[in-house]
C-alpha cells in the first residue's frame, strides 16, 4: 500500500520537526494558528508540518480497509518523503489515535509525543454502534448533513463558543467527503487500546485537554499522563474538545514546553 498521491501538506519553520494530525471530521486547516505561530519569530523553533489525513482536505482516501494503522504508516511515508528521520508527532482527537498507532508501529521515528483531547482506551459498545450508524447514514445519503444536523461542531466546542468559531468548524465539517467520514468512523471503532504503548514510551510527551471536553474527558487525559513515563499534563480552562482552536495560545505554550524537553538529534 502506498501513501495516497499528492497529499496536502502545509509546512512552516525550520526547527524541530513537529507533525500535527487533525481531528475528525476536519482537516489540516484546524492547525492554522499552530502552523503560523509555533515556529517562533525567527522561524527556527519548530518545523511545523500539518498533513491532511486520508480522505480529508484534498488527500485521497485510497482503497485500504478502515484502519488507523494505515494513516500511521502514511505519516511514516510522509517523513521519508520529507527526509526526516525522527519527529515530534502529535494529534488531537482522531489525530491522537493516529499518533498512538504511530508510536506502536514506528517508535524509532519519535522524538516526542503530543496527545490532545484524545484517549488511549477503547470505545464503549454504544459508542462503536453510534460510529457505525453515522458511517451507514452518510454513505447511504452520500452526504455529511447528518453531522451538521446533530450539531457535531457545537458538540466539539466549549459551553460558550464564539459564533465565528462554530461557523469555522461547521464549514470544515461540511467539506468532508462522506466516504472519508464513514472510513474514519469505522477505523476509530476498530482501533487498539494504547495504554501499554504509552507506558513503553522513551521520549517526552505532552498531554493537553480542554477542561470542558465531554468527548475525551479530563479523566482520560490524566490516565494517559499517569501511564507515560515522562509526561506533562495541561488542562485548559473553559474550553471543549477542540482546544487548539478555542485556546491556541495556551495550546501552543504547552507544545513549546514539549519542544524544549526534546533531545537534540
Amino acid at each position: 500500500m502506498t501513501i495516497p498521491s499528492a497529499p496536502t501538506v502545509h509546512e512552516n519553520g525550520s526547527g524541530i520537526p513537529l507533525v500535527l494530525l487533525h481531528a475528525f471530521p476536519l482537516s489540516a486547516r484546524m492547525f492554522a494558528a499552530q502552523l503560523e505561530r509555533l515556529p517562533g519569530p525567527a522561524g527556527d523553533q519548530a518545523r511545523v508540518i500539518t498533513p491532511d489525513q486520508r480522505g480529508f482536505g484534498i488527500a485521497e482516501l485510497g482503497s485500504a480497509e478502515p484502519s488507523l494503522d494505515e494513516i500511521a504508516d502514511d505519516v511514516a511515508r510522509l517523513l521519508d518523503a520529507l527526509e526526516i528521520d525522527r519527529a515530534v508527532v502529535g494529534g488531537l482527537s482522531m489525530g491522537g489515535y493516529v499518533t498512538m498507532a504511530f508510536a506502536r508501529r514506528h517508535p524509532d521515528r519519535l522524538r516526542g509525543l503530543l496527545l490532545a483531547d484524545t484517549k488511549a482506551t477503547l470505545d464503549t459498545e454504544q459508542a462503536r454502534a453510534n460510529r457505525e450508524r453515522i458511517a451507514a447514514v452518510v454513505l447511504a445519503r452520500n452526504s455529511v448533513q447528518l453531522l451538521l444536523d446533530e450539531k457535531a461542531a457545537e458538540g466539539q466546542l466549549g459551553p460558550a463558543p464564539m459564533p465565528e468559531l462554530v461557523a469555522q468548524v461547521r464549514s470544515m465539517i461540511a467539506k468532508a467527503a462522506p466516504a472519508a467520514v464513514a472510513w474514519a468512523q469505522r477505523a476509530m471503532a476498530n482501533r487498539s487500546e494504547s495504554l501499554e504503548v504509552l507506558a513503553g514510551l522513551r521520549v517526552p510527551a505532552a498531554v493537553v485537554v480542554g477542561e470542558e471536553d465531554t468527548l475525551s474527558p479530563v479523566a482520560e487525559a490524566q490516565l494517559m499522563a499517569e501511564v507515560i513515563p515522562d509526561a506533562e499534563l495541561t488542562v485548559i480552562p473553559s474550553v471543549g474538545h477542540l482546544s487548539s482552536l478555542e485556546a491556541p495560545e495556551t495550546f501552543n505554550a504547552a507544545v513549546r514546553d514539549l519542544l524544549r524537553r526534546v533531545k537534540p538529534n
